[in-house]
């Protein structure tokens, strides 16, 4: 008989594994942040000795969620400039926006106010992007939360940074910093093509091979990168960057909503990951990525919600229904991404672009317990005769009661135990006030 740390019992477990199972009144067995085990209710006490046993009788257990996209300090600029085209919302109103208020204390409160957002709707981990990352850590750390942080490069000055090389600079010392934290991974994130020069490409290709890190990089975003590109440097970016060398399974592509058939060739033979913002696209009519096309080709996609100024929310919930949805639109074709592969992006493949699949992603033995408890008994689930249809096309993120990041409670009956939500709210309308 095993003394363990916690133990969870449902009526569902979804565990996101190759099999695609669905498990019906199994438990999870969670020792020092890990899963040990996952067996039959009825079988605990034959194996395990827990004073912390929970049950959710009417709950699913699954992985939590990752939003492989998403720029977390933009959460106090929601809202700030809606229902316009992507270059005019950049050029003449985030940018101004960005360079007269961010820094070290705008960036640590926006990302307070993200992952206090991102927790209770079943995000247990997030890939960034944004300046002074180190802010963002510092929230990481002390919330619970796991996180990849993109360090953010570009050749002209903000606050953060001066030039590209200060750019790679900072960014060497954010990963050297977390390099060895438990929840805590960097990556290399050269914002677009349009704002990244060649010479500066080849540095970061050149670093994340010798540090063995990935890169995250917003591509084939609108038509107007791809016409700018063209008369810039007379091809289409993904060629450009391909001769450079960046196409890799290194990279994770974000947006990728102008695609030609050659290059979601191009894109399966070079085993590079996309991440799918399928909000954030339609409200800057951006484009529609081919998601069912990219899956026919085996590309491994993966769900994002981008930031909350061009969302203006970061559910996660909400991306998986338009991800299926949008597929079969696209395709003309209602089978076209069923419910589990929308969940697997959302999971499992985030995990697996990232380079952290072995940790987490899906609840196997051996992998850190990050996992949500979604209450599939209220009337809007009601009745529930399939676990991942019930998820992607009834559910919503207020159902997630709780979440266990590392083994660790971070949200217990729908109440975030690492943050403080009433300062955070307090905090983002003192920033508005300024902003506005």
């Amino acid at each position: 008989m095993k003394n363990v740390d916690l133990i969870l019992k449902s009526r569902w477990l979804l565990p996101v594994d190759a099999s695609r199972s669905q498990l019906e009144n199994h438990a999870l067995v969670i020792h020092e942040g890990r899963i040990v085990d996952i067996l039959p209710s009825a079988d605990i006490a034959l194996h395990y000795q827990c004073q912390q046993i929970l049950d959710y009788p009417n709950h699913c257990l699954m992985p939590g969620l990752i939003n492989n996209h998403t720029h977390s300090p933009m959460s106090l600029f929601r809202g700030l400039a809606d229902d316009l085209p992507l270059m005019t919302w950049l050029n003449e109103h985030i940018w101004p926006a960005e360079a007269k208020f961010v820094g070290d204390a705008f960036v640590e409160a926006g990302s307070k106010l993200a992952i206090a957002e991102m927790l209770r709707g079943g995000t247990t981990c997030f890939n960034d992007m944004y300046f002074f990352p180190e802010a963002t850590a510092r929230v990481v750390d002390s919330s619970g939360i796991r996180a990849n942080l993109g360090m953010v490069v570009l050749e002209f000055p903000t606050a953060w940074a001066r030039d590209a090389d200060e750019y790679l600079l900072k960014g060497q010392q954010l990963h050297d910093h977390y390099r060895n934290h438990p929840r805590i991974t960097t990556s290399y994130a050269p914002h677009a093509p349009y704002t990244v020069s060649n010479k500066t490409l080849e540095a970061i290709i050149v670093n994340a091979e010798e540090m063995d890190l990935s890169i995250q990089m917003h591509i084939h975003e609108t038509a107007d990168e791809i016409d700018s590109s063209q008369q810039q440097f007379g091809m289409r970016p993904l060629k450009r960057l391909h001769q450079l060398g960046l196409l890799s399974p290194r990279l994770t592509a974000v947006h990728m909503t102008q695609l030609t058939e050659q290059e979601i060739t191009l894109c399966a033979d070079t085993g590079i990951h996309i991440a799918h913002c399928p909000e954030s696209n339609m409200k800057l009519a951006s484009g529609f990525c081919p998601v069912a096309q990219l899956a026919e080709h085996g590309i491994n996609i993966t769900i994002g919600t981008d930031g909350a100024a061009s969302n203006n929310d970061l559910d996660m919930f909400s991306e998986l229904r338009q991800t299926a949805l949008l597929a079969k639109a696209v395709a003309a074709n209602p089978s076209a991404i069923p419910a589990i592969e929308a969940i697997e992006m959302a999971t499992i493949n985030a995990a697996r672009s990232m380079g952290i699949d072995n940790s987490t992603g899906s609840l196997e033995t051996g992998k850190a317990a990050d996992i949500i408890a979604v209450n599939l008994n209220e009337l809007e689930t009601q009745p529930c005769y399939d676990i991942t249809s019930q998820l992607v096309y009834a559910c919503s993120r207020d159902k997630v009661t709780d979440v266990w990041v590392a083994g660790k409670q971070l949200m217990k009956q729908r109440q975030l135990t690492t943050l403080d939500v009433h300062q955070i709210v307090d905090d983002a309308r003192q920033w508005a006030s300024q902003i506005r």
